[in-house]
């Protein structure tokens, strides 16, 4: 929908100006070029499309204004023309001839010409005529261009006032929102500055918009273009001002504009991102080249399982299994237990591709009595895969319990829980242990299961149906050489393919039924995976493999992410697919032996050519496992399934795809030597080897069935195909042609006015719809995208205000997801819309007006203070965008673009076809459709790893449009204009048949200036740890180097490339705003061997037309910085700028001339010239040498007689020698000093480069490693200000370095300097405090002071009356570790406290934004309203940093003791202490080659020592209140008051306490740790006291574990009651450790371990009943276990003793055995009946008594009842002796003790029932004796 205004000509005007018209509708205005000395008639011819998003309402109103434009002053408006749009919604095209009106309404006598169409929804337009459609370039308007201003929301209900104004039509084409094209010669120009606003005119290269709630003002921001930040030249500061606005002037201008708005309201809208597109006609290139799909990496899976609880079963012997993919290791066997505890760690290492890793399957399984001989009884397992634990929070689910559930039963409910850690770390991931609450908090199992967030504890079984019902497209297999093996053999030639569907999901496979000998298999099956739900598995994979009698391969592989396909919200979905086609990607199509690429086809990488298509659906339906009808097997089944209709996936349409290549340069020189051609290919259309060609659609009688359609896909053949319009054959490959050299590097074709093009038709399902929608999408998330960057950018070059651009870029995300609602609810009602069509675009709807609804709120709460929070919550919107963009179900297949070499695919590039399709209406066009695009080929699959792909094969200048066949008539909109189509023979005459090339006509000539300032941070590409970097320009054909500069990584090139004769083909106005990109390359020279590439990056230049000056603002251009990349990582920066000048009638001598300082030394090398090269200023560098720290040998020798250089820019200093570097590895003399020239903006300070040289005999020197520092602004000193009184004041302001001497050893921010001039305090008394890291468990030492000491007994003393007496701990219950553990429980409270303060704060204060909000829209405006929000605001937060404060002293829980405890940080020390770095800066010196990803040498292995110092950088000269300070010396500048630097003698104590989770080392997983510690020249190794198996070794011992133990009773024989008396007693010694509550024991792992592992454990007891058998094995009968530290009190009677000891045990006391020390009491023996339900089997009565070992050396005791301290021997009836001797007396005891009462209740019962018996046996005889009387 568009509607499109055509301004012909404004006649009737008076005298002579410049004349400029604006266009405005729906609150989108446009303004003309600007039509210079204009008479009476101002001809514009120019047409402006405003595409719309809901239908014209006829009431709507199309305004038109016509100025006399002023370059100073504001534009004067000379008339307004209004025109209600009835007539042109009716009649869709209207011309009108009409006089404007003044300011008063009166008609004037100036009239105006214009044309209207209207565009409508459905595509019905006006009076177009075929001609038009075909000629007229398309006036769609730009994507990123398209709305400048966040509040042009373009729909009806949202008009809103704007205004944007046109600068001269030399402004640079990155100074342009949107464009506009005249007809008749495609005249462009732009709308940029404001004309009515001087000063925003004077202020910088590009002028941008801001936007105010009320009326639009002008921001300005800096044209970054292709690079990253645009910095100011002082000497052009009004012209060439990179920033935004200064504050006041934007401040004023808002109060002005917006009637006295707060600068908190206000907007800055779209400034051009870091790699913006900046043309009308380019796509933006990308810059990273390497495909990181595909490639392995490492990983590593750690695994610690705790414990287990409830486990289902009888005395069992339980073991863990624990798998991740393939590997399995297992934790050691328990013995007779249901809540086992383990405690052991498990560590998994991978080295494979991400999507591998993310897939495989992490299965925990406990298995009842495995042993060597039998495999056991599973008792329950855990499935999750890798990739959900890697989305948690640190990659880890921590302390979580695991749900066990059998999988061979689905009505069994849950068999028990595993309670476990699982980490998943990548390379570079770094893991936090999180502080957990307290042990109490993890035995709550419920709330703290191991699922993720948002899945429910209770999950259901679930059914997954996969549908598989066709394919078609396979690679025809013939080809090969087994092909014609298998033909000779056969003896004929069938379908050489057996297909079948392979599908792989949470761990099971399934397979369809294998369709012998066929290309276009048909299976109708269904495969059924039984599974819990939602499933902890992400992805389904769906494979077509062949079926060989060796070996089965992959033809194609597709992922199908259940995320995408459900919605787990309320207003969610189950997962559902299809039925849909789903394209599969792999190697390509021409075939081998040996496929090389064959990993491709198992999904690993991306795909190089189409494989097959496969049309398919799944459904999920969750079981009801209470039907006892239900399978309760979860194997996978394989069943029929009915088919499906051959148009439910759509209608079958004919597409039609273009392509014009304008430009192949950079091919690779090891292809240049044979003719070289292109291959374009959608699906298999286009495919040389076996492409096919339109399919034979039998048409559908009127109302036919829809079977009767079917596709037959036929093979290619050579002869011409008729079509409807014309004989239209497809052309899908360019002619061969020999390539030019453009240097020793690379090659070109001459494509130079002659243009090869390809087209291709092809048949596809029409779903448009589903692209659309992601298209859209995709535009938001990339203005988003843009816009996030901008605020980065502003951010890190610290420019004003980034908190306005943030709230413009939420106000144009809300206004796109609005945008979105709009146009995504239309077209809707498709028979073939899926089920997953319809929810998925409901969730986007529901999920984009949320976001909008968000953004919007989130606008109103970016404050200068919240922006860093808000914008990371933008970024989450950003990460959603780019996930709902994705649309699961596939369309068209992409597009593939081959080079080929003699016949032989070299290298690719694939384009998503979605980036190309057309649509009319704007937003739902791809990307780069009717638009040039600069593509790079890249090597297929393995071989684009690594440096090979680093190099680029061929850079492509390729337009590209995709669309239904009838739509085709614009397809040629978006070339560059100026040529002439050549076709084939056939279609000679007819206007719409596609050119086979274009001829250009129109050529132009250029001069490219490419000023090469500098580089930095670049790559190290020697072993030396630097480079010879040179840099190579490529632009169209041509390319130049810049000269070597050796051993650096930050080279000054300052040099001028001059390209002359550059020819560019097409119209000059294109020219400007279109240039092509230009490639800079960086390499490292080497003197043997071609040189090593070091990085890439792009650059746009900027353009001077020959009718144009060479003036400010836009020239001459400034020098800006660009990214290097080097693969997917950043490898520098590149300072550069550069100019494109077209040569006009006059030749080179009208360009400007190349002037600037010329440079004798360097030959002809031309220097950057002045107006570009940076404005400098004299500074002086001062550098303070300390000393070199931790020098490695170099070439095996040692460094004896090292020395320091210090250069910038060309200038350095070198500092004193070191005589001898063992002894005194310090600096004699301390401080020196250069000067240099330095630019006046700090942001182009070029790096100051650190190396250390050792000096050897006669005069030798070997480089010992150096050190660059990118940025200097962190060491500049800037004079204070005037007014400041001291010195030693100012001097705390110093930035970047010093705190003096060896006072002030404090945490401060990095980079302040503290001066401290107080006297020296007296030394105290100090006692060492011990310092703890809460997961770390490093210690530090700390003092604390006698005072300090006296104010906590103080305190305690004063606690006064309120408290409650709390009882004192035992001290000899306390020992270090108590205090250890105690500090960390204050800890983790006081960081509770903090957080939920936070927290209620936070909430406070966005209630007090909401009523800002309130009040604002209310009536109330103005000063008061305003004044009192302020207050209101302040208030909270002061009330916010109050409550901050006081936390760490909120009063503690009354019930916890008191202890003394340590100082314990809860976070690393190296933050705490700044990185252990002292007053001075630690700089790292490096040497060798920074490694790639096949030789990972990080930079700690470079690193070969370490300088200590400092520096200063500043302005000379000094102001003289610094120089004349009392005190002041100046041999040290800058660095007053230094202490000395000689050696002197320390004693440093370490201690280690305890490692954790350790990477195995052993073959049985474990490591025998022990301690070396290193420091200077001391190195001490541990190794005697190493300890055994261990992961979690603690080195710190205050004890040596127990072994463990096992004691039983005597056997009770033949008890008739039920009854086992014993009098028996247990003797356990072991070892406890009270703060951790564990005990440690020592024992072998197996018969063979050499000595013994300790291992930490609860203490817990456990007792066991048994019925001795003697011939056959005991019965358990039932056991009870107590946790030593927390168990039920015992019953005081057998009665009193319950089952709901055991279940309830949260509402019953408990006792801990080591406060109560005595227990005695009942306790149930408990065990499972055969319905899994507890019940009581027994009762025992004991007595715990727990001793020290003192305690027990004082009174021993003997075990069972031995002396000392014997025990009575039991009370045990005589039946168990008389079994034999008297069985009656036995059976007495037996039935009459047991069943006494029942024999009682039984005959009492018979003796009634005889009495009623007799009763009803002689009631009749009485009766009748009654009745007769007798």
């Amino acid at each position: 929908m568009a509607l499109l205004l055509q301004l012909r000509t404004v006649s009737g005007l008076r005298g002579k100006a410049d004349r400029i018209a604006k266009a405005a509708f729906r609150g989108l205005s446009f303004y003309t070029r600007v039509l210079e000395n204009c008479e009476d008639e101002a001809r514009f011819d120019e047409t402006f499309r405003w595409p719309v998003a809901s239908n014209i309402d006829g009431n709507e109103i199309l305004e038109i204004q016509v100025f006399n434009y002023s370059k100073v002053f504001t534009n004067r408006l000379i008339g307004t023309f209004r025109m209600v749009l009835q007539k042109v919604v009716e009649e869709g095209q209207v011309e009108v001839t009409d006089t404007l009106i003044d300011d008063n309404n009166s008609a004037i006598q100036t009239t105006i010409s214009i044309e209207i169409r209207y565009q409508a929804l459905d595509g019905t337009v006006g009076a177009w005529n075929d001609k038009e459609f075909l000629e007229t370039p398309s006036v769609h308007s730009e994507g990123d261009g398209r709305y400048p201003l966040e509040t042009d929301s373009l729909l009806s209900s949202h008009r809103q006032g704007s205004d944007i104004s046109p600068g001269k039509s030399n402004q640079q084409s990155t100074e342009r929102s949107f464009r506009r094209i005249k007809f008749n010669d495609g005249y462009k120009s732009v709308a940029s500055e404001d004309p009515e606003d001087p000063r925003a005119k004077a202020k910088g290269k590009e002028k941008r918009h801001l936007v105010l709630p009320f009326r639009a003002g002008k921001g300005v921001f800096s044209a970054m273009k292709l690079g990253k930040t645009r910095p100011s030249k002082d000497d052009h500061r009004k012209q060439d001002e990179p920033a935004v606005l200064e504050a006041e002037d934007l401040d004023r201008k808002a109060m002005r504009q917006g009637g006295g708005l707060e600068p908190d309201t206000i907007s800055l809208a779209s400034v051009t991102a870091v790699t913006t597109n900046v043309s009308n006609k380019r796509s933006k290139p990308d810059i990273k080249m390497e495909p990181s799909a595909g490639r392995p990496m490492d990983y590593q899976v750690s695994i610690t399982i705790i414990e287990a609880r409830q486990l289902v079963g009888l005395n069992m012997d339980p073991v863990v299994c624990v798998e991740v993919g393939e590997e399995k290791k297992y934790t050691s066997m328990k013995e007779s237990t249901n809540c086992p505890y383990y405690n052991e760690y498990f560590v998994f290492d991978f080295h494979v591709p991400p999507d591998v890793m993310f897939d495989k399957i992490i299965k925990l399984s406990v298995i009842h009595s495995k042993n060597l001989l039998r495999s056991g009884t599973l008792v329950g397992s855990f499935k999750m895969d890798v990739g959900t634990v890697y989305t948690q929070p640190e990659h880890q689910f921590y302390h979580k319990w695991a749900i066990l559930s059998d999988p061979e039963d689905l009505t069994a409910g849950l068999k028990g829980y595993l309670k476990c850690d699982i980490a998943v770390v990548g390379k570079g991931d770094n893991i936090k242990t999180p502080h957990k609450a307290n042990e109490t908090d993890e035995d709550d199992i419920e709330g703290n299961l191991l699922l993720p967030d948002g899945v429910p504890p209770e999950r259901q079984w679930a059914r997954f149906y996969i549908k598989i019902y066709r394919a078609e497209g396979l690679p025809r297999m013939n080809t090969s050489i087994m092909a014609n093996v298998k033909k000779a053999l056969i003896g004929e030639n069938k379908d050489l393919v057996d297909p079948y569907v392979q599908v792989v999901f949470a761990g099971q496979k399934g397979k369809t039924s294998i369709q012998k000998s066929s290309y276009e298999p048909l299976w109708n099956e269904q495969i059924v995976f039984t599974e819990m739900f939602p499933p902890l598995c992400k992805r389904i994979k769906i494979q077509i493999r062949d079926s060989d009698k060796v070996n089965d391969v992959a033809i194609g592989t597709h992922f199908i992410d259940l995320r995408k396909i459900s919605n787990e919200g309320d207003k969610g979905f189950l997962p559902t697919f299809g039925p849909a086609w789903v394209n599969m990607y792999g190697s390509t199509r021409n075939y081998t032996l040996m496929d090389e690429h064959q990993e491709l086809n198992e999904g690993l990488g991306e795909g190089v050519s189409f494989r097959a298509r496969l049309l398919m659906s799944l459904a999920v339906e969750i079981l009801d496992t209470s039907n006892p009808e239900i399978n309760s097997s979860t194997e996978v089944q394989v069943e029929q399934a009915t088919s499906v209709a051959d148009n439910c996936t759509g209608k079958m349409e004919e597409f039609f795809l273009f392509g014009a290549f304008l430009e192949a340069t950079m091919i690779d020189r090891k292809i240049g030597d044979k003719p070289i051609n292109f291959e374009v290919t959608i699906g298999n259309y286009g495919n040389q080897i076996d492409g096919m060609t339109k399919p034979n659609l039998r048409r559908k009688k009127e109302g036919g069935d829809g079977d009767e359609e079917e596709s037959e896909l036929l093979q290619n053949s050579s002869e011409d195909e008729g079509d409807e319009d014309g004989e239209l054959v497809s052309v899908s490959s360019s002619q061969p042609v020999k390539p030019l050299v453009t240097d020793r590097n690379y090659f070109h074709l001459p494509y130079f006015e002659k243009k090869p093009c390809i087209y291709i038709k092809s048949w596809w399902q029409d779903q448009r719809r589903r692209l659309y929608n992601a298209n859209i999408m995709d535009k938001i998330a990339d203005k988003l995208e843009e816009g996030l960057n901008d605020v980065q950018e502003m951010i890190k070059t610290e420019k004003p205000h980034p908190e306005r651009r943030l709230r413009g870029v939420l106000e144009e995300l809300s206004n796109g997801c609005l945008r979105f609602v709009t146009l995504a609810d239309k077209d809707q009602h498709h028979s073939s819309r899926t089920r997953l069509d319809r929810e998925r675009l409901k969730s986007c709807m529901r999920e984009l007006e949320n976001m909008g609804q968000q953004a919007t709120t989130l606008r109103s709460q970016v404050k200068k203070n919240t922006m860093k929070d808000k914008l990371k919550l933008v970024q989450n919107f950003l990460q959603k965008l780019r996930f709902l963009a994705d649309e699961p179900q596939h369309t068209i297949p992409d597009i593939f673009i081959w080079m080929m070499s003699n016949n032989k695919r070299i290298a690719y590039a694939r384009v998503p076809s979605k980036d190309i399709l057309y649509s009319i209406v704007d937003e739902e066009m791809g990307k780069d459709c009717a638009k040039v695009k600069t593509i790079f080929l890249k090597l297929p699959g393995k071989r684009g790893f690594g440096p090979a792909g680093w190099t680029v094969q061929a850079k492509m200048e390729m337009y590209l449009w995709l669309g239904l066949n009838k739509q085709r008539k614009d397809f040629l909109s978006g070339l560059p204009c100026g040529f002439e189509e050549k076709k084939t023979a056939r279609g000679q005459n007819l206007p719409s048949f596609p050119p086979i090339s274009l001829l250009y006509t129109k050529k132009q000539v250029f001069q490219l200036r490419a000023h090469m300032y500098q580089a930095r941070s670049l790559f190290a590409a020697d072993s030396s740890g630097l480079s010879d970097p040179f840099a190579r320009v490529f632009f169209i054909s041509q390319s130049q180097c810049t000269e070597v500069l050796n051993e650096t990584l930050c080279p000054t090139w300052d040099q001028l490339l001059v390209f002359d004769n550059v020819e560019l083909y097409g119209e000059a106005h294109e020219m400007r705003d279109d240039p092509p990109i230009i490639v800079i390359e960086i390499y490292d020279q080497d003197t043997v061997g071609k040189a090593d590439f070091m990085g890439r990056t792009f650059a746009k230049p900027v353009v001077k037309m020959s009718d144009e000056h060479y003036c400010p603002p836009r020239f001459p251009p400034q020098l800006e910085y660009y990214q290097i990349y080097r693969g997917n990582s950043t490898a520098g920066d590149l300072l550069a700028a550069f100019e494109l000048l077209q040569i006009g009638p006059g030749g080179k001598s009208d360009l400007p001339p190349i002037s600037g300082p010329t440079d004798m030394d360097r030959g002809p090398i031309l220097p950057v010239p002045l107006g570009i090269r940076p404005v400098l200023s004299k500074y002086r560098v001062e550098i303070l040498f300390w000393g070199l720290r931790d020098l490695k040998r170099v070439n095996l020798a040692q460094v004896d007689r090292p020395r320091v250089d210090i250069e910038c820019a060309g200038k350095g200093v070198q500092s004193a020698l070191i005589q001898n570097y063992k002894k005194n590895p310090n600096f004699s003399t301390l401080v020196k000093w250069f000067e240099v020239d330095l630019p006046e903006n700090e942001l182009l300070h070029p790096p100051l480069n650190i190396r250390v040289v050792d000096c050897r005999a006669f005069g030798r020197y070997t480089l010992v490693g150096s050190h660059a520092v990118s940025s200097l602004r962190k060491f500049i000193y800037r004079p204070p200000d005037k007014k400041a009184q001291h010195w030693n004041m100012t001097a705390k302001h110093l930035n970047g370095y010093l705190a003096m001497a060896n006072r002030a050893h404090r945490s401060r921010p990095t980079g302040e300097i503290v001066v401290n001039m107080e006297p020296e305090v007296p030394i105290k008394k100090m006692e060492t405090m011990v310092k703890l890291e809460a997961n770390s468990d490093a210690v530090v030492k700390v003092d604390v002071s006698e005072e300090e000491k006296e104010k906590k007994k103080k305190k305690k003393k004063g606690g006064g009356g309120e408290e409650v007496e709390e009882e004192e701990p035992d001290e000899s219950m306390l020992d270090w570790w108590s205090k250890y553990f105690a500090s960390i429980e204050t800890m983790k409270e006081q960081l509770r406290q903090q957080e939920a303060a936070a927290a209620e704060a936070e909430e406070k204060e966005e209630m007090e934004i909401a009523e800002e909000i309130k009040l604002d829209d209310s009536p109330m405006k103005g000063s008061k309203g305003q004044a009192k929000n302020k207050e209101k605001y302040k208030a909270s937060k002061d009330d916010k940093k109050k409550k901050q404060q006081s936390v760490p002293e909120l009063p503690e829980k009354k019930n916890k003791q008191k202890i003394d405890e340590l100082k314990v940080f809860n976070k690393e020390l190296e933050t705490e202490f700044d990185n252990f770095e002292d007053w001075l800066h630690t700089f790292n010196l490096l040497r060798g080659k920074i490694g790639d990803n096949d030789d990972n040498a990080t930079e700690e292995e470079r690193i070969v020592g370490r300088f200590k110092g400092s520096m200063c950088v500043y302005k000379v000269p000094l102001p003289d209140d610094v120089t004349k300070e009392a005190g002041y010396d100046p041999n040290f500048g800058m660095f007053q008051g230094i202490p000395s630097n000689d050696p002197i003698n320390v004693l440093v104590r370490v201690y280690i306490v305890r490692a954790t989770d350790l990477h195995p080392a052993d073959i049985n997983g474990k490591a025998d740790p022990y301690i070396a510690i290193k420091l200077g020249k001391t190195d001490i190794k541990d190794k005697e006291n190493y300890i055994s198996k261990q992961l979690n070794p603690v080195f710190g011992k205050w004890l040596k574990g127990q072994q463990e133990d096992k004691q039983d009773t005597d056997v009770h024989y033949h008890s008739l009651t039920g009854e086992g008396n014993f009098n028996w007693r247990y003797i356990f010694p072991f070892d406890y450790l009270m703060a951790e509550e564990k005990i440690v024991i020592s024992k072998k792992e197996s018969m063979f371990s050499w000595d013994e592992t300790e291992y930490k454990i609860p203490a817990r007891l456990t007792l066991q009943v048994w019925d001795a058998d003697h011939f056959s094995a005991d019965d358990f009968l039932g056991a009870i276990e107590l946790d030593l530290n927390r168990f039920p009190r015992g019953a005081k009677t057998s009665k009193q003793c319950s089952l709901e000891m055991v279940t309830n045990e949260a509402e019953l006391p408990m006792v801990s055995i080591f406060k109560q020390k005595r227990v005695k009491g009942w306790w149930p023996f408990v065990a499972r009946d055969e319905n899994d339900e507890l019940e009581v089997t027994g009762k025992v009565e004991a007595e715990l008594h727990l001793l020290t070992a003192e305690e027990a050396e004082k009174s021993p005791a003997g075990l069972a009842r031995n002396e000392p301290d014997p025990l009575e021997k039991p009370n045990r009836p005589d039946t168990s002796f008389i079994w034999f001797l008297n069985p009656l007396k036995s059976i007495k005891y037996l039935i009459c003790t047991r069943y006494k009462w029942l024999i009682i209740k039984i005959v009492l019962a018979l003796l009634l029932l005889i009495m009623i018996a007799l009763f009803l046996y002689s009631m009749p005889g009485y009766m009748v004796k009654k009745l007769l009387g007798a």
